[in-house]
């Protein structure tokens, strides 16, 4: 990250993700009610590039200061604000005075590193005549995908909010490579929602909300009012691609089952709404809203979910999948019929059924090259095929997650 500011009878040699590191438990921050009396809660928003640049051409301060007086508005009124805005590439565009958007991906990391500087200057500019200070945080991949880095980055923006200062956060596109990319600030902003555990995400785009299918090819489309997050249904409905293409709606979907990870709450609204952030906060129904459907994961469990990118897959048999999902136990190498990837001790892997499916994920206590040579056999033969054995479990319940209930 960086940041720039303006199990019960555990084993003790037990693979375990949380080690010296493991942050102490909070109160759950309850069910998201827009306008609800003592305070508005923890909001993420997620604006882009069409909605603050000037056709493209850059970020347009006047813009931005519209969007700026609504977000010190709901500080006003109680609410936490934490920011996930695009216009790097458009503002780097702009000052470089380049026609086209770059295609080579470090040209537009290029271009992404100059315009950062214009669009947190214009940020800061804008939230000083609020008298809020605000602060540029830049998250990597590894932000999310390693443990440690993923507790200090949630320990610095719980330091910020408590500060009062507002986090504009954006991906560090300069250093991100194309295996590690988060890929678009609809997905960081689902990862943000998760990691700051807030109770509402609002992600604001050109188009009303999500509809049953795309308006600009079907007159016909109804909008969807409300949802489930992650509601396979409204997947299917978004299309290939989404109804908005790179970044489009089912990008969109996929952020909001993310963030449902820890109890947050969706808004998908139309950013061309006059005044939509204060019209959310007083309660008026915009847009579409993804509810969580089940209950928030402890924090663990969420980052295990929250986790882009896996470092291996195995392939398990039937019973062993019907042991994850019905008895939540761990899972045994007994059960598993085929490993792919090459990973670490202790790295994520999913686990999928044998329809393909992936049921689970988790941290695995032995290496690709060790896991090869156990599978398919018992616990009780580990130490005889490798002449040592770690634990019983290839991956322990307590470090493992299911992805479908």
């Amino acid at each position: 990250m960086s940041s720039q500011a303006g199990g019960e009878g555990r084993d003790e040699s037990r693979l375990d993700i949380r080690g010296d590191i493991e942050e102490p438990s909070t109160p759950s921050r309850g069910e998201y009610r827009a306008g609800r009396a003592g305070g508005g809660g923890r909001w993420v928003i997620k604006i882009g590039s069409a909605l603050i640049t000037d056709d493209g051409r850059g970020v347009d301060p006047s813009i931005i200061n519209i969007w700026v007086e609504q977000m010190a508005e709901l500080r006003r009124c109680g609410v936490e604000v934490v920011l996930v805005s695009s216009g790097s590439v458009a503002e780097g565009m702009r000052r470089l005075r380049l026609a086209r958007r770059p295609e080579a991906l470090y040209e537009l990391q290029a271009v992404a590193a100059v315009g950062q500087m214009g669009l947190a200057q214009v940020y800061e500019s804008c939230f000083q005549r609020q008298s809020t200070h605000t602060a540029q945080i830049l998250l990597t991949h590894e932000d999310f995908s390693n443990r440690g880095r993923y507790l200090n980055a949630r320990r610095t923006l719980r330091e910020l909010l408590r500060h009062r200062v507002l986090p504009v956060i954006n991906e560090n596109d300069a250093i991100a490579t194309p295996e590690i990319r988060l890929g678009d600030n609809d997905n960081l902003a689902g990862l943000v929602a998760n990691l700051v555990e807030a109770d509402l995400l609002i992600i604001l785009t050109d188009q009303p909300g999500l509809f049953d299918r795309d308006p600009r090819l079907h007159p016909e489309a109804q909008l969807i009012a409300r949802g489930k997050a992650g509601d396979p249904v409204l997947e299917a409905g978004a299309g290939e691609g989404g109804a908005l293409g790179r970044g489009g709606m089912r990008t969109k979907l996929k952020a909001a089952a993310l963030a449902a990870r820890s109890g947050t709450c969706t808004r998908i609204v139309s950013g061309r709404e006059a005044n939509v952030l204060c019209r959310l906060f007083e309660g008026e129904s915009i847009g579409t809203c993804l509810e969580p459907v089940q209950a928030p994961m402890q924090a663990r469990k969420q980052w295990l979910a929250g986790q882009l990118s896996v470092r291996g897959r195995l392939s398990i048999d039937d019973g062993a999948a019907r042991v994850l999902l019905e008895s939540g136990r761990s899972l045994l190498a007994v059960g598993v019929r085929e490993v792919a990837g090459d990973f670490a001790r202790g790295e994520v892997v999913a686990c999928f059924d044998p329809s393909g499916v992936e049921i689970a994920r988790g941290l695995v206590n032995y290496d690709a090259k060790e896991t090869r040579r156990i599978m398919g056999h018992r616990s009780e033969r580990i130490a005889e095929l490798l002449g040592y054995a770690n634990d019983p479990e290839l991956i322990h319940r307590d470090n493992l997650v299911l992805m479908i209930e």
